[in-house]
């Protein structure tokens, strides 16, 4: 029988270090002489396509797919950890492939939005974090009043997003603010 692997999970809200974080478990494996091969979905284009890139401009190279089943296609036995970013675009098929890559003895690394932002559990994540092995939690500085944030905050125009506008919308200070539970606003309250 061989040894199966693990899933940790890194969320939080837009500006926790969700990436930072990330890319720095997987220098440290790269340093290590662990093989790594790292994912990141495809919408995430805003500062290059080819690379996982934190807000403080730290990088690490990454393949950029839309499709989470391609990530078995390149992921061969001498790899020994997966790291997969921005984990919260991809449709609910990332958890099986995931769960597949585990059962091959795969380390996964993933980090993701954990709520939307309209508060509202994101994409595959609670999935993810109620089978993961460990789950890290990271808190943004709310950019109103300076507390801990858990919320990503859109705007548009300088205001705060509709609860039914589109919910991906990729980018970050220009449309995002990181804000506590009494400082995030939405014109509806979600509802699950």
């Amino acid at each position: 029988m061989h040894a199966k692997g693990s899933l940790e999970v890194i969320c939080g809200s837009m500006f926790s270090g969700k990436s930072e974080e990330l890319i720095r478990r997987l220098r440290r494996a790269e340093f290590a002489k662990q093989k790594i091969m790292v994912f990141k979905h495809s919408l995430d284009d805003r500062k290059t396509i080819k690379h996982v890139i934190s807000h403080n401009s730290n990088k690490i190279e990454a393949l950029a797919i839309r499709d989470p089943r391609i990530i078995l296609d390149h992921v061969n036995p001498a790899i020994e950890i997966v790291g997969i970013d921005e984990v919260q675009f991809f449709d609910l098929s990332i958890i099986n492939v995931i769960l597949n890559l585990i059962e091959s003895g795969k380390k996964v690394l993933v980090a993701g939005l954990d709520l939307d932002f309209r508060g509202i559990p994101f994409g595959p994540m609670p999935s993810l974090m109620a089978l993961s092995d460990k789950t890290l939690k990271l808190k943004a500085i709310c950019m109103t009043c300076g507390n801990d944030a858990h919320f990503s905050q859109r705007i548009v125009n300088g205001a705060p997003a509709k609860f039914n506008d589109p919910i991906i919308l990729p980018g970050a200070e220009e449309f995002y603010q990181a804000r506590c539970r009494t400082c995030f606003k939405i014109d509806k309250h979600a509802q699950l």
